[in-house]
């Protein structure tokens, strides 16, 4: 009886001791009056996508963050908004401390998009997030659009997200 009380609570120690400290990470960014600039090119070149996607997911499982997966095209206006948003200088070192990220360039919606299947999610509209574990659980499938409308989001709105969906992992 005693033992399987103890179980748990050792699967839980286990976990904690090989995941970063929460301590150590920074704190959701305040951005204030920092204002975004859209992005040029946040996309690469089509190809090569998936390989990027699995290195992401070797760095994830080595550094125990998740995995931040923006599929978009360099013609999208709130595609080059958001990358916008996650380089702004508050926001940049949070980001990298909580995410690998991986930019998906689905060219016009026609390319790539057998990635975003592999966790369960057709891409209909650009930008489409995923937040996954490095063990491969989608932690916002209920919201892989939301920032859709990055133009008109406010820079706290998205990072708020972001952080709310990362937090569904802890």
């Amino acid at each position: 009886m005693l033992l399987r009380r103890l179980l748990p609570l050792t699967v839980l120690m286990a976990g904690l001791a090989a995941t970063p400290a929460l301590a150590d990470l920074p704190p959701v960014p305040q951005v204030g009056q920092e204002t975004p600039k859209p992005v040029a090119a946040p996309y690469g070149p089509t190809e090569g996508a998936q390989a990027q996607v699995d290195a992401a997911f070797k760095t994830a499982k080595e550094s125990g963050r998740n995995v931040l997966i923006d599929f978009g095209g360099n013609w999208c206006p709130d595609c080059r908004m958001l990358s916008g948003v996650l380089a702004l200088p508050s926001v940049a070192p949070w980001v990298a401390a909580h995410f690998v990220t991986v930019m998906v360039n689905v060219g016009r919606i026609n390319t790539n998009l057998d990635i975003a299947q592999h966790y369960g999610v057709t891409i209909k509209a650009v930008p489409t997030v995923l937040i996954v574990t490095p063990q491969g659980r989608l932690l916002n499938p209920d919201g892989t659009l939301e920032l859709g409308n990055a133009r008109r989001m406010s820079a706290q709105a998205v990072v708020d997200l972001l952080a709310g969906w990362n937090g569904r992992g802890a």
